[in-house]
């Protein structure tokens, strides 16, 4: 008999094997995106097809989250995907929320996709101000998989506000994790009555929010909460315009904002980074704002500059051709 092997290193094992056999053979590349319904995953899409037309790279897009990624990428179990700018310099560095340095990631660069943090609440909750919310008895709230950069950072700002997700179900409240889809769902049919969420505008489920049948809007970031999440974890700040989400706001809303980075794993072949990293630069402006209207904002004359961890060989090179980093 077969010893019985502990579950997730049997999991670790499938995952990695596939890994070794692709990239040795240059073929097909798993690129972990966000969940399902989300900007990211439509990103990682709109890329694999580009890279698929203009460089004949194959590409496969799965579901991930904006924490667990650069740890699923630095073991091998994805070789490329999406990560936030604050969290994968975290996990370079092996900081919180992360246990150990991860030395064999690289990047392509950031600034793909300048994404907000949103907080909404049912338009019959007249308390506008997020501390008074996320610390009344009894709230229902909806926010993604544990796995997420948006639950991490709202357990950042309720544990800011002296709360968690702990204390607001010891309360008689609800913290309810789910895919962007089933909160969003949750939230029409009453069961949440705010949701919390980075998603890059336009959000396709912001947008729908504000058609669907219960009213909706959105609370402003308070400033102690936007410095306080610069200051300890190298976030920025950004404002949602009026004219974002019509249905959702009267004004512009002050937010807290992260970035977007393309992480890679270090074995990716230099030339399979260079081609991806020349697919984006061409396609910069139009093309990539057709994938998603965030992606307007990559400008490689800034992207490779990003320090929170090393750039890809392959991706230098395609960015000094570009002409737009240093020989």
């Amino acid at each position: 008999m077969l010893p019985i092997l502990p579950r997730r290193l049997v999991l670790g094992g499938a995952l990695a094997m596939p890994f070794i056999r692709t990239a040795s053979a240059q073929q097909t590349f798993e690129f972990v995106a966000g969940s399902l319904g989300g900007g990211w995953y439509t990103m990682g899409a709109g890329i694999a097809a580009l890279a698929k037309d203009e460089a004949d790279l194959q590409i496969r897009v799965v579901p991930g989250g904006g924490l667990a990624n650069p740890t699923r990428i630095n073991n091998g179990q994805s070789q490329m995907g999406w990560g936030i700018d604050a969290f994968t310099a975290a996990a370079v560095r092996g900081e919180e929320p992360y246990r150990a340095k991860h030395d064999k990631i690289r990047t392509l660069g950031t600034g793909y996709s300048p994404t907000e943090h949103n907080f909404v609440r049912a338009a019959e909750k007249p308390t506008e101000d997020m501390r008074a919310i996320l610390t009344q008895r009894g709230i229902r709230i909806g926010c993604p998989q544990r796995s997420s950069t948006d639950e991490m950072t709202l357990q950042r700002i309720l544990k800011f506000f002296g709360t968690s997700p702990e204390k607001i179900r010891a309360e008689g409240g609800t913290y309810l994790n789910g895919s962007y889809n089933d909160i969003a769902a949750a939230f029409g049919d009453g069961q949440v009555d705010y949701l919390y969420v980075a998603l890059a505008k336009p959000a396709a489920i912001l947008t729908e929010l504000g058609t669907g049948r219960r009213a909706a809007r959105l609370v402003a970031f308070p400033e102690d909460v936007r410095k306080h999440l610069i200051d300890a974890y190298a976030y920025n700040q950004g404002v949602l315009p009026a004219s974002a989400y019509p249905a959702l706001q009267s004004a512009d809303v002050p937010v807290t904002t992260m970035d977007s980075v393309i992480v890679v794993h270090e074995t990716v072949p230099d030339e399979v980074a260079y081609k991806l990293t020349k697919v984006l630069i061409a396609a910069k402006g139009p093309r990539l704002t057709q994938i998603h209207a965030s992606m307007a904002s990559y400008d490689p004359a800034v992207a490779w500059k990003y320090a929170g961890a090393p750039l890809h060989p392959g991706a230098a090179k395609a960015y000094r051709e570009a002409g737009v980093m240093p020989a």
